[in-house]
């Protein structure tokens, strides 16, 4: 029987039990079947259903019927997503259920949110940085860019510096969550060197606290640069192109010539910052003795010369960065996209490097090529279906009315000077994103700011950008993004550190922003420039 085939009739596929060797479990006492029940968890649960039913049963908003479902949907999603009582990905689906059981939209709108050419882009996006992951690419990276930074003597400032611009290098390409999460394991490995416990002198304790410090806000500050950054750029740019089909779209080009300025900025704040606060005189002193340039180059011996494999993807990623720069270029001077008479986007060539992965060899054992599917396992899908349930929550927010509704909430911004748009608009999407995530904020706060917008007769970039980089300073609380934990869970920095960096530097990303957004803005945006309102806000 033990050799035995599957496909033997003969054959049981379900285990045979003697029945005189089955015991019978216990039935539970009823105190353990209610215990079991009422659960915080469970409350949760039903929380959001029962929420929802109240704001259609006893809320009565100045719209149609559709913009109270809309609500009553919205309050149902942020409940489940804030206590995370059913896993975040299964609540990020839910559009796909309630919006037609509601009468928000069809099933096919709903689905059509979830797979665009953003999603393709972040798909593409997420393989590459798998592949650099699994070759150790950005470890030796971190090392070479550290090596160049440390200075002999060692100087402190100047390697905090190697460590931040890595960190914000690597963010720029990949999320920064990902980014985070690589590079935090390099900088505490920097670390290891230096003495812990009732040893540690306070000025090895405050570089410690300086390194991960660092690592954190650079990952935010590297993925405010680009479109793949963050998932807030490609949920504002999501919306963009869902609101205004008709206008300029904003691609991975145009963004980069705002979005790194104004990350350069801000990272240069976090240098300072940290450099001020926590690399006092004598630290270079304290450290020299634990950590050198000898230490760094060990570490990169023991990952050998680079391989074919690194070398190939190295190409490949530089290929993508080429095509995304050069897609189009300016309104006078069209890029490659104009041979395909604009068809051909962002995800179309994320996409397309991405399976050069799965055709190039690795050269390392025959018939193996650089990627295979079981290496993409680790895919991040939480993301994927969060920026397809944000699209879809902004597309219905629009449509059923309720944008119209929620923007009479924010009507005092209509009065404000157009240099105090900008500085207004990030302070406030700032102070909600430190306790809901920063995706959630965006998706929630840029339909109201297309609405505002409309309202006071402006171009809606000139809200939606500052509101949707505002999301992203994220800077004084753990819980505010998950590159914060990441830095919370190595014990090196409490929350006290995090307030007294982060608030200076939240005060710095404002003012940069609120200065670039009217000046270099203007230019990269076309934010003097008349836009086309879709019908659906007109007749609202």
């Amino acid at each position: 029987m033990a050799h035995q085939s599957l496909d033997d009739p003969k054959t049981s596929l379900l285990p045979i039990h003697d029945d005189h060797q089955i015991q019978q479990s216990p039935p539970p006492s009823p105190s353990s079947l209610v215990n079991s029940i009422l659960t915080p968890n469970n409350f949760y649960i039903i929380l959001g259903p029962l929420l929802c039913g109240l704001i259609c049963l006893c809320v009565k908003l100045e719209g149609p019927p559709s913009s109270r479902n809309m609500l009553a949907v919205l309050v149902w999603v942020f409940e489940w997503w804030v206590t995370e009582a059913v896993p975040m990905p299964i609540t990020s689906m839910s559009p796909l259920f309630l919006f037609p059981l509601f009468g928000i939209s069809s099933a096919d709108s709903v689905a059509h949110s979830y797979m665009d050419d953003v999603i393709a882009l972040v798909l593409g996006s997420f393989i590459l940085a798998l592949a650099v992951e699994h070759y150790n690419i950005h470890r030796r990276l971190a090392l070479n860019i550290t090596m160049l930074f440390c200075g002999e003597p060692l100087n402190p400032p100047m390697l905090l510096l190697g460590i931040c611009a890595t960190t914000a290098f690597v963010s720029m390409w990949m999320h920064n969550v990902a980014a985070a999460m690589m590079m935090m394991p390099v900088a505490t490995g920097i670390l290891q060197n230096l003495p812990e416990g009732p040893t540690q002198s306070p000025l090895v304790r405050k570089f410690c606290k300086a390194v991960v410090l660092g690592v954190i806000y650079s990952a935010a500050v590297g993925g405010m640069s680009t479109l793949t950054g963050t998932g807030v750029n490609l949920i504002l740019v999501g919306m963009w192109k869902s609101y205004f089909p008709e206008a300029n779209p904003v691609t991975f080009s145009t963004w980069f010539f705002f979005g790194f300025p104004l990350a350069l900025v801000i990272f240069f704040a976090v240098w300072v910052i940290l450099c001020f606060l926590y690399c006092s005189r004598g630290s270079g002193q304290a450290l020299s003795q634990y950590l050198d340039k000898s230490h760094l180059r060990r570490e990169l011996q023991l990952l050998g010369p680079m391989a074919f494999a690194e070398k190939a993807i190295l190409a490949v990623f530089g290929m993508l960065i080429a095509l995304w720069m050069t897609r189009r270029i300016t309104d006078d001077t069209p890029g490659w996209g104009a041979l395909f008479n604009g068809r051909a986007g962002d995800g179309t060539a994320s996409v397309l490097m991405a399976t050069l992965l799965f055709i190039i060899p690795n050269k390392k054992q025959k018939g193996e090529k650089l990627m295979d599917w079981n290496k993409c396992k680790k895919l991040p899908w939480n993301i994927v279906l969060l920026l397809g349930a944000g699209f879809a929550i902004a597309d219905g927010v629009r449509t059923s009315g309720l944008a119209d509704v929620l923007s009479r909430a924010l009507d005092f911004l209509e009065s404000a000077p157009y240099l105090a748009i900008a500085p207004t608009v990030c302070l406030i999407s700032s102070i909600i994103t430190e306790f809901t995530s920063n995706n959630s904020t965006t998706t929630l706060l840029v339909p109201l700011l297309i609405q505002i917008a409309k309202t006071m007769h402006v171009h809606p970039l000139l809200l939606m950008v500052p509101g949707a980089i505002g999301a992203q300073f994220s800077f004084l609380l753990p819980t505010g993004t998950p590159s914060n934990i990441v830095g919370f869970s190595t014990g090196h920095i409490d929350i006290p550190d995090m307030i007294k960096t982060g608030l200076p530097l939240k005060i710095t990303g404002t003012a940069a922003l609120s200065v670039l957004m009217p000046t270099l803005g203007v230019y990269v945006f076309g934010t003097n420039e008349e836009v086309l309102w879709p019908e659906t806000l007109v007749q609202l």
